[in-house]
């Protein structure tokens, strides 16, 4: 039933039209191709979260890239960031393997689920306030949805903000949040704990910002945390609250 679930929220993300300038960048650049992918017939729609419906951990990413998640339709595939953050999750053991190459290469994600904070890839990475509020509702549907999430995984600046933003919403005490490499809070008994992370974006990779081990420290922090005793929740306000999806 969660899997059917999830899925809808996939169908109504798929078709989603709400930000006319993202669409019509996606569709220039599936338009324009890339030469390494000469041959690929771009994916060029807003990209659903995937993975376990069973999850206790959620990662939020950015958005798509450009010739990654816009070009194979699967989040965190076919581009180096999606290359660093599922060999950092196979090594964690949330994913059966190491490469996220296309849709149908025998991914399979365990105990996670990976979605983004926008859901079409935006020019220069840079999506507008606007337009990350629009997408907002969906992550908070996917939360709803994943009520064994015990940890979030948040990768950048606009993943962390997302998140936080969405928990707030939702009654969080956010103030001790803070975006730091490898910082871990819990905003409350009854909310997942946030652990930021650098995006595995080249911009970091290459420069060393983030390093492979400093992304695996993320992620044997949070299997502990899942590993870690089960505690008591107050499942009413992880979505249960009454609280409507559009309200978030």
């Amino acid at each position: 039933m969660g899997r059917d679930r999830l899925s809808a929220v996939a169908r109504d993300v798929v078709a989603c039209a709400a930000c006319p300038r993202l669409r019509r960048y996606c569709a220039a650049v599936a338009a324009r191709g890339k030469r390494e992918f000469a041959g690929w017939r771009y994916w060029a729609k807003p990209v659903p979260g995937f993975g376990d419906p069973r999850a206790e951990l959620l990662v939020v990413g950015l958005a798509p890239a450009a010739h990654g998640a816009n070009r194979t339709g699967r989040m965190f595939t076919g581009d180096g960031s999606g290359t660093w953050l599922i060999r950092a999750m196979h090594r964690a053991g949330f994913a059966n393997r190491p490469t996220s190459v296309r849709r149908g290469d025998g991914l399979r994600l365990h105990r996670a689920y990976i979605t983004a904070a926008v859901r079409c890839a935006p020019p220069e990475n840079k999506p507008a306030p606007v337009e990350m509020a629009r997408c907002r509702p969906y992550l908070a549907r996917e939360l709803a949805l994943l009520p064994r999430v015990r940890v979030i995984v948040a990768l950048g600046r606009i993943g962390f903000e997302a998140c936080r933003r969405l928990l707030a919403a939702q009654g969080a005490d956010v103030r001790a949040l803070r975006f730091a490499h490898g910082a871990a809070c819990a905003p409350g008994p009854a909310f997942p704990t946030v652990i930021a992370s650098y995006h595995p974006s080249r911009q970091n990779t290459n420069t060393g910002k983030l390093t492979e081990p400093m992304l695996d420290r993320v992620f044997e922090m949070a299997r502990a945390l899942v590993d870690g005793p089960v505690q008591e929740r107050d499942a009413p306000a992880r979505g249960g609250s009454g609280r409507r999806i559009g309200d978030v």
